[in-house]
Parts: C-alpha cells; structure tokens; sequence
C-alpha cells in the first residue's frame, strides 16, 4: 500500500515521534489529518516547528483520545490509522496513574473501536519497549514477558493487549510497532538524551538520575522508515514488532560520549529526584531487531555518533526551547 493520496490518521501528531511521522507522511503525498490533544492554546505542540509548506497541508484535528465522539469525527473518510497518541512520561505515570491509564487504555479503545466501525484498511498501534521491564534475556524479541514496572508500562501492556484482542476477535487489520528509545531532533528534555545535551552545553554540572541502566537508542528517521514500512508491508498484520539497533549504551557512558562530542567535560551529579521508585526502574532494554529485518527489511542506518551529533546541532541551535535547570517530568 502506498501513500499518495491515501487518507491517513495520526494521533499523537504533536508529540516527537508524531511530528516527524507526519512531515514524512506528507512528502509522500499522504493527506494527512493530525489528532492532537485539546488545549485553550490552540497549539499543536511540535507540528509548530514543521515549516509553513508542510503545515499547509496538514488538516489539524484538536480532541482528547478519551472522548469516544471526539475520536470517531477524527476517523470519518480515513483509509489508514497511526496511533501513537498517548502519555508517556514514566515519571508523572507514578503521580498521575489514571490520566495515563485513561488517554493509554481507553484513548487505544476508542481508536479501535472507530476504525473497526469505518473499516479503516489498516491500524498501525504504537508500544513500547517498556513493556518489557527489565530484560530477562537480551537481546529482547517479541515473544519477551510484559512486565508492568511502571503504571506507564502496565497501561501500554493494556493497550496493546486490547490491539491484538481487536485483531484475533474482530480481524481489525492491526499490527503492533514497539520502538526502544527513540531519540533525534524536536524530543523534549523529558528524554535523557535532550536533557543531557542542554545541561552540557549551557552548564558546568549535568543532573541525572541512575548512571547504570542500559537502553537502546535508535534515531528518529530511522524509526520513522519503521513505521513507513509497516503499512507498506502487507505481512506484518497481527504481529507486534520491535525497532531497536540491537547495541546497548549504559546512561553514564551515553553522558560522557555527549560531552565528547561536544568537546566539553562537565561534573555529573547524582540527583535523586531523577531516581525511579524502588523495584520499577528497567535496567536494561537491548532490541531484538531480527523480525524487523524479516518482515519489513528494515535496519537502522544512523550511528548512535552521528545521530547524537544531529541532536546536538538542532538543540543548540534551538536551546531557547529548553530550561536546562528545570527537571521535567
């Protein structure tokens, strides 16, 4: 299935994964209507840094994922569906658990239950790494236990669960992506990666929570071609999906690759506030990405070095877009 012309849903469009997902949608001639979160404001999050070609032909849609009415006016006409709306800050998950179950569990309901109604050709639903807690076995594949180590984690196992119930009770043409640590230009400082950046560039101590943990970084556009790929692919419905590079970096070796990079050496400063609750940090995540090289043919091209030195030069030259001092959830 190819994309010009065709009618395309996103939710989340607002989000970092989102915005870069609808700006390629878009040069590929996709007629795209963006699901972002209602708010007074009337922003659109970070479709507002998308240049003025691309946003022209945007057809922005302001709702909440909760609102069952809200998300069925969003998918009349619509051919095919991304859903990536979702809360995903692990930190405000543990202080406000039924937001984030809400928008997760029944925001995912909602989108499934429309496209089941409109006879969407195809769902793509957006997981997470995280839903496999801390790696009983590495490198991670699909058939991995889910394990809820945070509320976050436990409502995006719900939400993926109620997928693939859509898929096996319904036959909804769904199919489950779940990418490891995303990471590139536009992310907020809520990620580890943005956060470490500003703090290096603008002070002479960065913060950070635990230095051990292992994740799996993966850069944006190459998520992106993940995605492109899965409705591209007609073999992947009902399955579940990882992206992931499949190489391992520990937070406090990530921390001083950024400050070589940058060619500055700064004090890192254990900051407990960062420090996940007792029994719910992930330690290591490690992608399996065999089944992505099968099914889609997919492989991620950019380095870790050279996705970082990509980040690095849009953040500083965007640096007043961040509050390096200020520790966001």
């Amino acid at each position: 299935m190819e994309y010009k012309d065709r009618k395309i849903l996103v939710t989340g469009a607002g989000g970092f994964i989102g915005s870069h997902l609808t700006e390629r949608l878009v040069n590929l001639g996709g007629m795209v209507r963006a699901f972002v979160r209602y708010n007074s404001r009337n922003d659109i999050g970070l479709l507002q840094a998308l240049s003025p070609s691309i946003k022209e032909k945007i057809d922005v849609f302001m709702g909440d994922l909760r609102d069952s009415e809200s998300v069925r006016q969003a998918m009349k006409d619509i051919e095919i569906v991304f859903h990536l709306g979702a809360l995903i800050a692990i930190p405000y998950s543990y202080i406000r658990p039924r937001e984030v179950i809400e928008t997760n569990v029944i925001g995912t309901l909602n989108v499934l239950n429309a496209a089941r109604d409109y006879g969407v050709r195809k769902v793509i639903h957006t997981s997470t790494s995280e839903v496999y807690g801390t790696a009983q076995y590495v490198p991670i594949d699909e058939k991995h236990p889910l394990q809820g180590q945070s509320p976050y984690s436990a409502s995006k196992i719900a939400a993926d669960k109620i997928a693939e119930s859509f898929y096996r009770s319904y036959e909804l043409p769904i199919a489950t992506i779940r990418p490891f640590n995303t990471y590139g230009p536009r992310q907020s400082a809520r990620a580890v990666i943005p956060t470490i950046i500003t703090q290096v560039l603008t002070q002479d101590k960065i913060f950070l929570g635990s230095l051990h943990p292992i994740r799996d970084f993966t850069y944006v556009e190459d998520v992106i071609d993940g995605f492109i790929k899965m409705v591209q692919t007609d073999d992947v419905i009902g399955e579940v999906i990882n992206l992931g590079s499949g190489l391992g970096v520990s937070i406090g070796e990530l921390a001083r690759r950024i400050m070589g990079l940058i060619g500055k050496t700064v004090e890192i400063v254990l900051d407990s506030r960062r420090i996940r609750p007792a029994n719910s940090e992930v330690e290591k995540l490690i992608a399996n990405n065999s089944k992505a090289a099968k099914l889609l043919h997919w492989e991620p091209k950019v380095s870790l070095d050279e996705g970082i030195k990509g980040t690095i030069k849009w953040i500083d030259e965007n640096i007043g877009m961040y509050k390096a001092s200020v520790y966001e959830i």
